[in-house]
């Protein structure tokens, strides 16, 4: 079903916490009957590899090969791989597997099943120059969206689209977005696509003009605006804000929802969730289904990461722009 293409993988590996990327060399082991192995062309640089980095969640272990937006094409196949053909382009995100048999992969949810499997949790990721992995979890990449522009929808792409379908956002939503860095400019296109009128707030007002070339109708520096102007806002930063003026601009009903993760618990009055019957939520990324139609969406949609992309060798520098938020907006290694 097709030879692999190295003995070894040549990699790029995190040695310790907080240290610079290495080179490294592993055995790839052998091919499972479901597995693929893919070689890599491209690969995004998420936060979540820079909290891997560093271990800032307690669960990494080393050598750790970070990566899991991955964009490649197939390799090798396992005896039971139908649907992928060698030499397809596929896309890999953060889940690598899961049981596929219980409730909740039953129903399309497999990113909630209790024994799934990360790409790069325990496993070597995509910082290399191929992988294996389950091909139930790799997903063909339609022929309109660009393999630099691609690899970030895997994690970043996901992450946003699935609390804006999933909450309903759509024509005559109102949304917010906080934020305009590697998950906000995303959200802000899909929401956007979607029908929604989307509002942007940032920091800082140098971002204006991007954001309305992104989709957003409107712009607003901290959280400015008339009180329940908005149905719906999605958080994308990792910083602590005062949540409580957001909440004020949400109407009856209004959700705000987090997809980035803020260092300290968010302090919110339960006055201003009963007044409204408002809500507070989270979402992580989606299952397979709802990546398939992310990209499929995406493609259709004219939706692209705006990237910056350097080769392997310069990993540790494009990490640090990362680490720093000096992305506009991510991040993408490429294998040359």
């Amino acid at each position: 079903m097709g030879n692999s293409i190295a003995v070894k993988v040549d990699a790029r590996a995190a040695l310790a916490p907080k240290q610079a990327l290495e080179a490294f060399l592993y055995e790839p082991g052998g091919l499972g009957d479901h597995d693929i192995e893919v070689a890599i062309t491209h690969c995004g640089i998420c936060h979540s590899d820079i909290h891997l980095i560093d271990d800032d969640w307690g669960i990494s272990k080393y050598p750790l090969v970070p990566g899991h937006e991955i964009i490649g094409t197939v390799a090798a196949r396992g005896p039971k791989v139908r649907a992928l053909g060698l030499g397809e382009r596929v896309g890999i995100g953060w889940q690598r597997s899961s049981c596929l048999a219980c409730e909740f992969c039953r129903r399309g949810d497999e990113n909630f099943c209790s024994r799934q499997e990360a790409t790069c949790v325990g496993h070597f990721g995509g910082f290399a120059r191929s992988i294996r992995a389950d091909s139930r979890f790799a997903f063909p990449i339609p022929k309109k969206l660009p393999s630099e522009s691609a690899a970030p929808l895997l994690c970043g792409g996901i992450t946003v689209f699935s609390p804006l379908i999933h909450f309903g956002v759509g024509r005559q939503t109102r949304a917010g977005v906080i934020g305009l860095g590697g998950l906000g400019h995303l959200a802000v296109q899909f929401a956007a696509k979607l029908g929604a009128e989307v509002t942007v707030f940032s920091s800082s007002r140098d971002k204006e003009a991007s954001a309305r070339d992104l989709g957003a109708k409107r712009f607003s520096v901290g959280a400015q605006g008339k009180p329940g102007s908005l149905d719906f806002i999605l958080s994308t930063v990792s910083a602590d804000l005062d949540w409580s003026p957001f909440m004020e601009l949400l109407g009856p009903d209004g959700k705000l929802c987090f997809v980035g993760v803020a260092p300290k618990p968010i302090q919110i009055p339960v006055f201003s969730l009963i007044g409204g019957r408002k809500s507070v939520c989270g979402s992580p990324i989606g299952g397979r289904k709802d990546i398939r139609r992310m990209l499929d969406f995406a493609a259709k949609g004219g939706i692209r990461a705006q990237t910056e992309a350097l080769p392997l060798a310069r990993v540790n520098e494009a990490v640090e722009k990362v680490r720093r938020n000096q992305a506009r907006y991510r991040m993408v290694l490429v294998n040359e």
